[in-house]
């Protein structure tokens, strides 16, 4: 287990290496997701993803790079859990915020930006894309 060193400790790295032959793990991004059809010609292609996940929170973190080890993907997701109780004897766990968000760095630099966000579980989901100049953190 490494830590990465912009946000201390509690991130578990791992690298999937697509450019160099070794096999897909289970665990590999679908980069493409929620690209649209119409944009998937004008962003830079993912060769290799750092993927990192949280223990405490579930919270999870993906950056893919391309053949110049340019960041041109990243993605997050994460969910924010409450305790609740419909009698005070039996507990179960509540989504109280959950949010997932993919960018994809065009061909002009710019990066197009997907978000999801959720208040809570009676809230339908709203989601958008934007455009940025900058990678989003």
């Amino acid at each position: 287990m490494k830590t990465d060193p912009s946000t201390g400790a509690g991130k578990v790295h791992s690298r999937t290496c697509k450019s160099l032959g070794k096999g897909h793990q289970p665990s590999e991004p679908d980069w493409l997701e929620h690209l649209p059809a119409e944009w998937r010609e004008t962003v830079e292609p993912p060769l290799y993803f750092e993927q990192y996940s949280e223990y405490e929170i579930r919270a999870e973190r993906t950056v893919g790079y391309d053949a110049d080890d340019q960041r041109c993907f990243t993605a997050h997701r994460y969910m924010l859990t409450s305790l609740a109780s419909d009698d005070d004897e039996e507990f179960y766990e509540l989504v109280t915020y959950s949010e997932e968000m993919a960018a994809w760095r065009l061909r002009d630099e710019r990066w197009l930006v997907y978000r999801r966000i959720s208040t809570n579980n009676c809230n339908q989901s709203r989601s958008f894309y934007a455009l940025s100049p900058d990678m989003p953190r």
